[in-house]
């Protein structure tokens, strides 16, 4: 992998010619590829079908920085702790093993069986339509699997997993990435949502370093997410705090409206967020991985995978990380 910080792209499940075309022509040197669906739903993925992903997008000049989401029918059962996880484990371990023998080094995870994003969407900076987050109207939402899930459920849950994944990931040379919950906060759907703070990802973290060695668990760091739970100050504390720890993966980055129960997400610029500040953290931290855009605006003539709003906000981040590289992040 590079030694140096860069911009990446995220690229959606129904990949195509036309997706790696465009993350070529974006000038970006590598992708992160959501839960591709070249790897099939049969509750693991297979080698052959990885070497031969992982050679299709190097054939466009670029590298996979991370693969990340299983399909949620392969661990839903891990995620909420019921009869039927071992073998849903035992799939989950041969996937991993698959990930590091394909030559794949990061696979990121969440563990948020709930799966309410958010509430609705609203207009952003001239039209382009963003997505929205209001607390009160989930609040009568009927509970999701049929009864409360509760914190400490949520956390046997994910010791389990990490005591019998984090072992594989170490012996197989893979990087296990959490992401946080989004949206953050208390249960949703009587579902408790354990990464929503920085305590949690603490305590996260902890678990994880007493399990394996440095650097098998670390973060896909969202800073979407880290300022929902608390703005930029939160977003600066938990990339110094993970990254002098060497658990930043890699970086989710996009711009948002508002914390905690209500906010919205917004075009690159328009929002609250000081991205400049963000870098400079980074760069502190001696952070040398990959930062792709995160969850484009939908602007004028966008469908599918918004390559208007994608192609914006990359080169804002690479325009960015261009000025501050050249004058020596002062």
């Amino acid at each position: 992998m590079s030694d140096r910080m860069r911009i990446g792209v995220g690229l959606p499940p129904n990949l195509t010619d036309e997706h790696l075309q465009l993350a070529s022509q974006f000038g970006c040197e590598g992708v992160v590829l959501a839960t591709p669906a070249r790897l099939g739903n049969s509750g693991r993925w297979e080698y052959d079908d990885l070497v031969a992903l992982r050679k299709w997008v190097e054939s466009y000049g670029l590298k996979i920085e991370a693969l990340q989401n299983l399909p949620h029918s392969f661990w839903m059962k891990v995620r909420l702790g019921e009869p039927g996880r071992d073998a849903e484990i035992e799939n989950f371990q041969k996937t991993v093993r698959n990930i590091g023998r394909a030559g794949i080094p990061v696979l990121g995870h969440n563990f948020r069986p709930e799966p309410l994003y958010r509430t609705h969407h609203i207009p952003g900076r001239g039209g382009a339509e963003v997505t929205a987050f209001d607390r009160k109207l989930v609040e009568n939402k009927p509970l999701t699997f049929g009864r409360e899930i509760s914190a400490d459920e949520m956390w046997a849950s994910y010791e389990y997993f990490l005591k019998a994944v984090l072992p594989v990931c170490e012996e197989a040379g893979v990087v296990l990435a959490l992401h946080p919950d989004d949206p953050p906060g208390p249960a949703i759907g009587g579902v408790a949502r354990i990464f929503s703070s920085f305590d949690g990802f603490d305590r996260g973290s902890k678990l994880a370093l007493s399990i394996a060695k440095p650097g098998t668990w670390q973060l896909t760091f969202c800073v979407g997410c880290w300022y929902e739970m608390g703005g930029l100050e939160n977003v600066l504390r938990g990339i110094r705090h993970f990254g002098r720890l060497g658990q930043l993966s890699f970086i989710h980055l996009r711009d948002v409206e508002g914390v905690g129960d209500r906010f919205n997400e917004a075009v690159m610029g328009s929002g609250e967020l000081d991205a400049t500040a963000v870098f400079r953290a980074l760069h502190e931290v001696g952070f040398t991985g990959c930062i792709i855009e995160d969850h484009a605006p939908k602007m004028a003539g966008d469908e599918g995978w918004y390559p208007r709003g994608r192609a914006f906000q990359t080169g804002y981040l690479q325009g960015m990380l261009r000025v501050l590289n050249d004058t020596g992040w002062k």
